[in-house]
């Protein structure tokens, strides 16, 4: 068999049906995620050992093959021609090869056709500052970095670099300079080229994923020295965001981090895709915008008031999540079920309900 034709059909396939995701491994037939939803490609084989090894095998590029069998599991990208790029992990499993591909679309959306609130315009407003857009894997973090990034490439000229494990949204330049690098291929690790970055001379720094201590640290100097800095968190609100950064330092520093996230935070976007009820996905959100309340609250360690804040700050664009899932419910785009699921606080969305 041809791994390799084989591997674009499925590929093609996975961006044909609109897939977030691609998966495959032994003993079971490929799955495409739609709308959240996974759906077996009952048409295809169940796939056996020699199967799911020479697909990973045609993915993964030629001088990291080594690598993932010694390692066990690697990630990567890969390009379909010009339709689409996919973000891969390949990966043992039972002591078989297994793999997940999350689809990365070529073209990148606008904040309006991703239907984010256009109060995210005015994180790239500004010269300086740090802007993370946080929340679970899988729930469009990486797209709404992009829209604002690429907003930022149209509108203004500066000097862009991206660092990122692997790469994954192509940037086409316009008006700005852009510098793409990816760990392994570009740079040997993510702390090497963060710990380079700021002699580049860039004016904005987007950071994929803030992994641990000396990532957040180079990002909070970053945004300290006139920078404007993006970035991303797995987690699932903005007082949760300020906490995770906080506690990634010992206690004796925190005073000083608590102070720095206070005058350099701009914002924070949380988001979670939501399924429509007219077929596809919507997202809701949380917005926090970085006010003086909120730098108070941030530098006396009272961050379990923010939410309160944001609740009560709807004047000035600021958006709960239970507020957007509960206007989402009202205007008939998603099911009180879904709400409820996605809801961090259920009883209190019921309240926003029933009003």
């Amino acid at each position: 068999m041809d791994y390799k034709e084989k591997l674009h059909e499925l590929l093609d396939l996975a961006a044909k049906e609109n897939a977030s995701d691609l998966h495959f491994a032994v003993g079971r037939r490929p799955t495409l995620r739609i709308d959240g939803r996974l759906t077996s490609l009952n048409k295809e084989e169940v796939f056996n050992k020699e199967m799911a090894e020479g697909l990973a095998m045609a993915l993964i590029p030629q001088d990291r093959q080594k690598q993932f069998l010694e390692e066990r599991e690697l990630d990567f990208s890969y390009s379909l021609s010009d339709m689409a790029r996919f973000r891969v992990n390949v990966y043992f499993q039972k002591g078989n090869v297994a793999a997940a591909l999350r689809l990365i679309s070529s073209k990148i959306k606008s904040v309006e056709e991703l239907n984010m609130p256009p109060v995210l315009h005015d994180f790239i407003k500004t010269s300086q500052g740090f802007v993370l857009v946080v929340g679970p894997a899988g729930q469009g973090k990486s797209t709404t970095l992009a829209a604002l990034i690429d907003e930022i490439n149209h509108k203004r000229t500066e000097h862009i670099i991206t660092i990122e494990d692997p790469m994954e949204y192509v940037f086409t330049q316009d008006r700005c300079i852009i510098d793409q690098r990816e760990v392994l291929s570009d740079t040997p690790s993510f702390n090497r080229a963060l710990r380079s970055i700021l002699r580049q001379d860039p004016d904005v720094i987007m950071i994929g994923e803030m992994r641990d201590a000396e990532t957040i640290q180079t990002a909070i100097t970053a945004a300290e020295t006139g920078h404007l800095v993006f970035s991303t968190l797995h987690t699932n609100s903005a007082a949760q965001t300020i906490d995770r950064i906080i506690d990634s330092f010992p206690a004796a520093q925190q005073g000083q981090i608590r102070s720095q996230v206070a005058s350099t935070l701009v914002g924070i976007v949380s988001q979670r895709l939501i399924p429509r009820l007219s077929g596809g996905r919507i997202p809701a959100y949380e917005i926090m915008i970085t006010n003086s309340a909120i730098r108070n609250l941030i530098r006396e360690d009272k961050v379990y008031q923010i939410d309160l804040v944001i609740e009560t700050s709807i004047q000035e664009r600021m958006m709960s999540l239970n507020r957007c899932l509960a206007n989402l419910v009202k205007q008939g785009e998603i099911s009180l079920e879904n709400a409820q699921i996605h809801s961090l606080n259920p009883a209190e969305l019921a309240t926003l309900l029933s009003r």
